[in-house]
């Protein structure tokens, strides 16, 4: 299993970029990305950028990950998924629109 880590650019010169992981700096391979300026949040897979990041997904990220590590080192999860709480699961479009169409197998 690969986990997407949120990373923050520090510099970009074409496809590489030095991004910082907390206290750790990275290079990065930008190729799928494109050249990114300083400051903008990138999700990143084995050393490469797949996705922007706005800074509101890139913090929940950031602490679904420590929250997990956490877990991992006996301790709770803390507010880690705070914003899943409350939240009703939901089916992707497709399914919910053959439900709403009242298909209930296939």
């Amino acid at each position: 299993m690969c986990l997407g880590i949120p990373m923050q650019v520090i510099g970009c010169d074409g496809i590489a970029a030095q991004a910082r992981e907390g206290e750790h700096i990275h290079l990065i391979d930008m190729s799928l990305t494109g050249p990114q300026p300083p400051g903008t949040w990138i999700l990143t897979f084995l050393g490469a950028a797949r996705e922007v990041l706005d800074p509101d997904q890139a913090d929940k990220i950031t602490r679904a990950l420590g929250g997990l590590r956490a877990l991992m080192e006996g301790q709770g999860l803390g507010d880690a998924f705070a914003d899943l709480d409350d939240a009703a699961p939901q089916l992707p479009p497709h399914l919910q629109a053959a439900l709403n169409n009242g298909k209930t197998t296939a």
